[in-house]
């Protein structure tokens, strides 16, 4: 007969030893989680989930990390995941435990982050009944899951996990839910392993095809004016080595997306900064009249192409992405690429390397660094002294250098530490891009710190964002996950504000969070959850706190930054209109050259 608890497994069983024994399903779970490599767990225990919990508590191997509310589980394995490019984990009891993992689920699925969300449901017999705290979860998040399991039986629980970390983190990554009902996890099964996936038909493409790849080279070697857009699956690739050297091959200007921050050096001279919405002026500019887009694990997505109908209407089209359905799917593709982009990156450089032809892009790049120069990044600073947000990321930036990883929230900050830190390194920029989820970087720096405990994490977060999370700094510093948060406290919702002013003439309906009455006070509110909390007002002090913020280094850190409340996010591309009308400051728009 097998052993029972986990903590009896013995020594000798490797990972991929051939092992049978009895045991619960619970205990399956908890075996096949070891198995597949999991170190760590967000969650919260609740009744459906509890029978897992038991063998969860013997566990040498896996370290369940309990949570305060459950999307800051989700948010937490997005963290995880993208800091260390493994999947995350998180876990829920039925019901409003599993509908709170709706948000994350649905964050990771926009962004393309491999999670697996393991949720507990009640008795089989008892599903459909409206039974105490049933939801169908599986039913819930079917639209924003990559794939989801609904587990009934014991015996089918270690196959389903592999299944779901193999599906989570291959082809274009993104969440799995398994949902398991109660009685599985409390029936008696045979755990065998390895075991057999079952998975007909999912079989991701990841080599591109060689007629593809030679057509993207001859187009590049055509192209007068020719761009890289460089989005986050490049990043999930792994392949910013390789977008580096096809940039330095080929001198073609580099443009990357909100998720894509880091991907390719901010520092080198090739780089035109972020497109869209809130972009630089070269890189909506150079979008704008390019003959080429190279488009590599990009999406095309609203906000960067503003009007769509209006967006770089001189360019062809090469667009390639590991997803075949995102090909086409906003803007034609002259050439289609299906393949993982590392793989993409590296036959294109083999290509233009067996190519004679080179482009000259001498006159391209005189019309990119004008733009450059002309319309670079500034911002407004104030007489009365109080403090512009941007020039506290600027130092955040600059004092606490780019091997950190940032984690940011949503909303103005997120675009003030898009624009005014500098990053060099891939994976140093976690924020939530597609669905834009306030209350992301709190738990999320959790995640990424406990992934990566080697690196300063700091999460950059607004007033608004950090008081819908803000309970996983007791997490923390229970923990003992020394996160930095820099609070960007403008006593607003302030990019809402922002579209007031500019398009609702000041009419502030429902954004004023009257924090002038410091309500919550968050230096209190820190020291309340067991961290320390730092105040400031000034720019003079700006410096002085960072530092004494880098300093503490055994307890999470707050810092309440009250910046001005009128500060904007520039340059700007407004909603629905084309990326030609951009603003650099308020009624401020670029002069483009007359184009031929």
């Amino acid at each position: 007969m097998g052993h029972f608890l986990c903590r009896n497994t013995p020594s000798s069983v490797t990972r991929n030893e051939p092992m049978t024994e009895q045991m619960t399903g619970a205990q399956a779970l908890v075996r096949a989680l070891e198995q597949v490599g999991v170190d760590t767990v967000f969650g919260i225990p609740g009744g459906a989930i509890l029978p897992a919990y038991d063998p969860l508590y013997d566990s040498k191997k896996v370290r369940h990390v309990l949570v305060r509310h459950e999307q800051g589980a989700g948010h937490a394995a997005e963290g995880y995941a993208q800091a260390t490019g493994r999947v995350g984990v998180c876990m829920a009891t039925s019901g409003p435990g599993a509908t709170n993992l709706v948000t994350p689920i649905a964050d990771a699925y926009m962004d393309s982050v491999p999670i697996v969300a393991i949720t507990g449901q009640v008795a089989s017999a008892a599903i459909g009944t409206d039974a105490f705290q049933e939801a169908d979860i599986s039913g819930i998040t079917m639209p924003i899951t990559k794939h989801n399991f609904l587990v009934t039986d014991a015996a089918d629980i270690p196959r389903t996990i592999v299944e779901a970390f193999h599906i989570a983190a291959s082809g274009r990554p993104g969440p799995v839910l398994v949902d398991i009902s109660k009685d599985a996890l409390q029936a008696t099964t045979t755990f065998t392993w390895p075991v057999q996936m079952q998975l007909p038909g999912y079989r991701p493409v990841t080599r591109p095809h060689s007629k593809q790849i030679r057509e993207a080279a001859r187009l590049i070697a055509e192209a007068k004016r020719p761009v890289l857009y460089v989005g986050g699956g490049v990043h999930k690739a792994q392949a910013s080595a390789e977008l580096f050297e096809l940039a330095e091959l080929t001198g073609i200007p580099v443009i990357t997306t909100l998720m894509a921050r880091g991907t390719f050096p901010d520092s080198h001279r090739q780089h035109l900064g972020m497109p869209g919405m809130h972009g630089t002026v070269a890189a909506v500019g150079a979008l704008q009249r390019t003959d080429l887009i190279i488009a590599l694990g990009a999406r095309f997505d609203d906000r960067v192409t503003g009007r769509l109908d209006t967006f770089a209407p001189y360019a062809k089209v090469v667009h390639a992405d590991i997803d075949p359905a995102e090909i086409s799917k906003n803007r034609h593709a002259d050439v289609p690429i299906v393949g993982d982009c590392k793989e993409v990156i590296a036959d294109l450089v083999a290509a233009i390397k067996a190519g004679s032809a080179r482009g000259d892009y001498t006159e391209w790049w005189r019309h990119l660094d004008a733009y450059r120069e002309t319309y670079a990044l500034g911002y407004e600073t104030y007489e009365d002294g109080s403090l512009a947000p941007q020039y506290v990321m600027e130092r955040i930036g600059a004092l606490v250098g780019p091997d950190a990883i940032y984690a940011a929230g949503v909303g103005q900050h997120q675009m003030w530490a898009s624009q005014f830190i500098g990053y060099e390194n891939p994976g140093s920029f976690i924020n939530s891009g597609g669905a834009g989820t306030m209350g992301f970087a709190v738990p999320a720096a959790m995640g990424a710190k406990m992934g990566r405990p080697d690196k300063d994490v700091w999460a950059i977060d607004g007033d608004g964002c950090f008081q819908m999370t803000n309970q996983e700094l007791a997490t923390c510093a229970l923990e003992g996950v020394p996160i930095k948060v820099a609070v960007i406290n403008n006593g607003n919702l302030g990019m809402v504000r922002q579209w007031q002013t500019l398009f609702y003439e000041q009419r502030y309906s429902n954004t004023d969070l009257q924090s002038a009455r410091r309500i919550p006070d968050f230096v209190k509110l820190a020291e309340a959850y067991g961290c320390v909390g730092l105040r400031c007002e000034r720019p003079e002090d700006v410096d002085d706190t960072i530092r004494k913020a880098m300093e503490i280094t055994d307890m999470p850190v707050v810092i309440d930054f009250v910046v001005h409340q009128d500060a904007m996010v520039w340059p700007m591309v407004a909603a629905g209109t084309s990326n030609d009308d951009i603003k650099y400051a308020r009624d401020m728009a670029p002069k483009w050259e007359h184009e031929d």
